[in-house]
């Protein structure tokens, strides 16, 4: 039975506790969030189950205090300078870690000296820690270098996914812009808080496992204007108002464009698909419906623990790891 400790409750962070709960391997231990409002609050009434007799806590210190655990669930911020602390402590503690940090599923692109810094605090307590999701860590990743097995030869690779988000939380619905003006977007966008992240990640992670260097990486992104009237649960966007963006990655050799990646998320969103091109020797195409993004996300994090548990200390990514599959 493997322990585990939920850190951060948001909405992710409630949901993959819930799938905790669920499952006969895992025991859900603790909560720690900062939000005043959850501190104190049985986990399970936070998390929206069965109360399970465990409150929310505010310091990793006091959960332990509390219980022991052998895992962690970590699920706050995307950004690497905003979780490192976070990621650090936990290892110190002696947890391993399975974290839904985009900017962690593959840190040597941007954050490369962080990213050897935290391997170093891994191996030196004997923990293991992954950054995962559904994406990055999956469909523009993981995902499309496994169906490369099949490839005699390589030329490109085209992956483009395409969201209804009006099928989403409200946290990712705003993060796509819904409401804004064109121009609010644009300003958030260039401040760097706003929108998908992990293209880059997942860009940097192909092209290091194919063993090609990245000589060039670009990127673009536009917002998805609303022409009547849209609303959802969360929000009310107005003609002419944002209802979502339109982003895209293409990474380079020498030679040219080796991978192109289009994220399109927007509400009402008619199509909602992920489709995979693989230009080769033979051309391969793969196309998922389905890939509900708040579900597979919960679900990959939490099938990921077992091969994170039994994985060598270190910043694992996951080409690294036996395949994550589900398990009761």
């Amino acid at each position: 039975m493997t322990r585990v400790l939920q850190f951060g409750l948001g909405p992710i962070g409630c949901a993959t506790a819930r799938l905790v709960a669920e499952r006969t391997g895992l025991q859900l231990v603790a909560g720690v969030d900062v939000d005043p409002a959850k501190v104190g609050r049985d986990l399970g009434e936070v998390a929206g189950m069965a109360r399970v007799g465990v409150p929310v806590v505010a310091t990793l210190e006091e959960a332990l205090a509390r219980e022991p655990a052998d895992a962690a669930l970590h699920t706050t911020s995307s950004y690497f300078p905003l979780f490192r602390e976070q990621a650090e402590g936990l290892l110190k503690a002696g947890l391993d870690v399975v974290s839904t940090s985009e900017e962690l599923s593959f840190p040597w692109h941007d954050n490369a000296e962080e990213a050897d810094a935290l391997h170093k605090i891994a191996v030196q307590t004997g923990r293991t820690i992954l950054g995962t999701g559904v994406n990055p860590g999956f469909l523009m990743d993981s995902l499309p270098l496994f169906l490369t097995a099949l490839s005699q030869t390589v030329e490109r690779i085209s992956i483009r996914r395409v969201i209804n988000a009006s099928k989403r939380r409200g946290p990712f619905q705003a993060k796509i812009g819904s409401g804004l003006t064109p121009e609010a977007f644009m300003e958030r966008m260039e401040a760097g808080r706003m929108g998908h992240v992990g293209l880059p990640e997942s860009i940097a992670m192909i092209f290091d496992t194919l063993g090609q260097t990245l000589s060039r990486y670009e990127s673009s992104v536009e917002p998805v204007i609303a022409s009547a009237l849209t609303e959802t649960e969360h929000f009310s966007v107005q003609p002419g108002m944002v209802k979502g963006l339109h982003q895209t990655a293409s990474g380079f050799t020498a030679d040219g464009e080796l991978v192109s990646l289009t994220f399109i998320a927007s509400l009402d969103s008619e199509e909602d698909t992920d489709t995979i091109t693989i230009s080769g020797r033979p051309n391969l195409e793969v196309t998922l419906k389905g890939t509900n993004g708040d579900l597979a996300t919960v679900a990959i994090a939490v099938n990921s623990i077992r091969r994170v548990v039994d994985a060598p200390p270190g910043l694992m990514t996951m080409r690294d790891l036996p395949i994550v599959s589900w398990s009761p």
